[in-house]
């Protein structure tokens, strides 16, 4: 069988010309993007000039919701409560409908940003309550971490559940990511994120940091805009995995 891979990108989080720019070399790369909607960035106009980008060039969007935190980026809950929470959610994956269906492009995924990403991993209430939005809001598919409990919940009620790994992140030996705190946590080096992306395809497992070998079955490769040399990396990948006959597929 022909090995094939899905490459996708958060995208609409950076701000000005520069941003918008460095989304587009990504979106000429990837065959998914994930869409900030307004809890960590972005607004109407980014929103709605990224789902164009997007359209153009044939690839499938998502929503990108987060905890409501500006400020931090996504990164912090605060004192927010569940009942909080879903409605800043609900309302951030409204505002990015409202504007893909103007356009006539359908909201393919959902992958939750930031905390909320490694927390709904973790956490069931949290977990169902992602997986109920996209129930909710008639969202087909979830990306998120392999074997967490966003996959439970999600197959549970029917998803598709797109299991996320990364061409630019550290992983341990347990198969978490590296914290972003620690050295080595974000691999720069074009070479070793390819090196990384090819493993996980071919031999589905990567090289932890400490050198032991974890198993790491993954539909989807994450390609972050915000990490540097981010374009030329995307597009030195796209290259390498077309020369070794790897297909980049939705």
């Amino acid at each position: 069988m022909k090995n094939r891979i899905c490459l996708n990108a958060d995208v609409g989080e950076l701000p000005g010309s520069e941003g918008r720019a460095l989304d587009r070399a990504i979106l000429d790369v990837v065959t998914r993007c994930s869409i900030a909607c307004g809890g960590h960035a972005g607004d109407e106009d980014t929103m709605a000039a990224t789902i164009h980008a997007a359209q153009s060039r044939g690839v499938l969007i998502g929503a990108h919701p987060s905890y409501p935190d500006r400020e931090g980026f996504g990164r912090s809950r605060a004192n927010v409560s569940n009942e909080e929470l879903q409605q800043s959610l609900l309302s951030q994956v409204r505002m990015l409908k409202s504007i893909a269906r103007e356009r006539d492009v359908t909201v393919s995924h959902l992958k939750p940003h930031g905390a909320l990403y490694n927390d709904a991993a973790k956490s069931d209430a949290l977990a169902e309550m992602v997986v109920s939005l996209c129930v909710h809001m008639g969202i087909p598919a979830l990306i998120g971490p392999p074997g967490s409990l966003l996959e439970t919940y999600a197959r549970r009620e029917g998803l598709e559940f797109i299991a996320e790994a990364f061409a630019d992140r550290a992983y341990e030996a347990d198969g978490s990511l590296t914290a972003r705190s620690m050295e080595g946590a974000l691999l720069v080096d074009e070479a070793e994120q390819i090196a990384q992306v090819m493993r996980l395809i071919i031999s589905k497992e990567v090289i932890a940091r400490t050198g032991e070998r974890v198993s790491v079955e993954a539909g989807t490769v994450c390609l972050h805009g915000d990490t540097p040399g981010a374009a030329r990396s995307a597009f030195l990948l796209k290259e390498a995995l077309l020369a070794r006959g790897i297909s980049i597929e939705a």
